[in-house]
């Protein structure tokens, strides 16, 4: 993606950051929010809420499916979770990924209705679109929340990334 396509895009999307927001704030803009197509993100006081562009749908959506085919070809177990909001108290942090999956260890998903990583398993693989912003200050809540891979794309680029658990 050119420099001048990517710079457009950007100034179109739709970003809002607040401050001193504490975990209950958190919660309940979540609850307000319910299922509108918002990104929210949490990170210990700071939440920024994004609006994705329809082409951060569709690179999301192709993601999605490339995974599904992998494990179902691969006879692999899946729980696909989407961008479901995944977040712990303990270290006041959350987030929404674009995707993601349970895989090696599907099997030990108590509910498949719900994740709560108090006592459920991270899920094994995030997936961040990069059209339109830098998900790498997500990183380190990925890292705290001990999501080991995640897949970032900027419409050009797929990078890999093996992350190591962190402290919060």
């Amino acid at each position: 993606m050119s420099t001048a396509v990517s710079e457009r895009l950007q100034g179109a999307t739709q970003r809002f950051v607040l401050h001193d927001i504490d975990w209950e704030g958190y919660q309940s803009l979540l609850k307000i929010l319910g299922d509108r197509p918002v990104r929210v993100t949490y990170d210990r006081g700071t939440l920024e809420l994004m609006t994705p562009l329809p082409i951060h749908e569709r690179y999301k959506s192709l993601f999605g499916r490339l995974i599904e085919t992998l494990t179902e070809e691969l006879d692999l177990d899946l729980y696909s979770f989407g961008s479901t909001t995944l977040g712990r108290e303990v270290i006041n942090r959350g987030l929404e990924p674009d995707e993601c999956f349970y895989i090696s260890s599907a099997c030990k998903i108590r509910d498949s209705k719900s994740i709560d990583l108090e006592f459920d398993p991270p899920p094994d693989l995030a997936i961040e679109i990069d059209i339109t912003g830098n998900s790498g200050r997500r990183l380190s809540i990925y890292g705290a929340l001990k999501i080991p891979e995640v897949w970032q794309f900027d419409g050009e680029i797929l990078a890999r990334l093996c992350l190591q658990p962190t402290d919060a």
